[in-house]
């Protein structure tokens, strides 16, 4: 898929293709230096203390089951609800556990959700428009800390 063929909305984003499938770009990222940059045990180096993207996932398309280290909070924002499975935290992911990012509270939705650590995880969106999120990873998010099944 190309960019031309994203909803005008997304357009103006300014996304690129995510290695883990979807459309994203970067909108924050603290400055690296104390006390915006951590050394959190274990890590190879600094991180800063927290990074965020707008992510979309366009209908039929799916993201690849992915671990990052950090905390992920994980926004809904328009379009689609989304369905975020969870796959434990061991070496592969496990049976997944759904959970509905979207803005029907009534229907089971949660406008935001929570993958903590190291948890596999992967999204899709559930119907025929895309779906906009944010995605907040603390330490921040550096593809060093990223791992595709």
């Amino acid at each position: 898929m190309s960019a031309t063929e994203l909803p005008d909305w997304a357009k103006s984003l300014d996304l690129q293709p995510h290695p883990e499938g979807g459309w994203y770009r970067q909108t924050w990222r603290s400055e690296v230096g104390l006390p915006q940059a951590v050394l959190p045990a274990g890590y190879t180096g600094d991180r800063a203390a927290g990074t965020a993207i707008y992510f979309v996932l366009m209908p039929g398309e799916q993201s690849a089951w992915h671990t990052v280290r950090g905390t992920e909070i994980w926004l809904h924002h328009r379009g689609a609800p989304v369905q975020l499975d969870l796959g434990g935290d061991g070496d592969a992911p496990g049976d997944p556990t759904p959970l509905m990012v979207g803005p029907d509270i009534a229907a089971g939705h949660q406008p935001q959700a929570l993958v903590p650590p190291g948890v596999w995880q992967r999204a899709r969106p559930i119907g025929d428009e895309a779906a906009l999120v944010s995605c907040i990873v603390v330490p921040g998010f550096d593809f060093a800390d990223f791992r595709l099944a």
